[in-house]
């Protein structure tokens, strides 16, 4: 019984201790708690990614996994590099994260963010097939628009009066209704925190305890 009203004191404590750090404007109490729960997320995420290398380790020597080979690989690369970098050990003639960060993730991210039109090109189709209404429509519009008002502009051989009605277009879209949805969004995600922290403060909410 201790150990589930212990962890339910703990939370309900802290939450306390920071809504009166913020409500009083005590910024002692809320560099505390801030400190503490940076600590304990670090300590989160070492161990989480420990475990990860563990896991995977095990799955490489077991069943010859190779998604598990090529993230220990990539795990003792990053790890490498940032004991050289921070031991100062010069290894490619400058920092070594740096160094993967431009030659292997920022390529990688390049490469997935072009097949973006592809993945919406294809989502559009399964869209038609499966459903055909006035979001759909709506839907495939703005996105042709998105994607020819990014590219239209670019190009030197369409008229200069074009270009302007295209990027008009689509700076409205991108005003109205982009800037509106992302709105909604943030608005969302602000209630779904406040209703997540009012009730892991009540007590009601106990993810410390699965």
């Amino acid at each position: 019984m201790l150990t589930k009203r212990l962890p339910t004191a703990i939370a309900i404590s802290m939450g306390l201790l920071t809504l009166i750090g913020l409500l009083f404007s005590a910024p002692n109490i809320n560099r505390i708690t801030l400190t503490w729960g940076v600590l304990l997320a670090a300590i989160a995420l070492l161990f989480g990614i420990l475990n990860l290398l563990i896991v995977h380790t095990r799955r490489l020597l077991d069943e010859r996994n190779l998604y598990s080979g090529v993230l220990v690989i990539s795990m003792m690369l990053v790890f490498v590099a940032a004991f050289a970098d921070q031991a100062g050990i010069d290894i490619v003639g400058g920092s070594a994260v740096n160094f993967l960060f431009q030659n292997v993730q920022l390529p990688l991210e390049s490469a997935l963010a072009s097949l973006l039109a592809f993945f919406l090109l294809f989502a559009i189709v399964n869209l038609l097939k499966r459903r055909r209404s006035f979001k759909t429509v709506l839907f495939i519009v703005i996105v042709i628009f998105a994607l020819i008002g990014s590219v239209i502009p670019r190009l030197t051989i369409i008229p200069d009066s074009i270009s302007e009605v295209i990027t008009t277009v689509t700076s409205v879209i991108d005003s109205v209704v982009v800037a509106s949805g992302v709105r909604g969004l943030i608005l969302g995600i602000a209630l779904g925190t406040v209703m997540l922290s009012l009730r892991l403060l009540f007590g009601m909410e106990r993810p410390y305890n699965k």
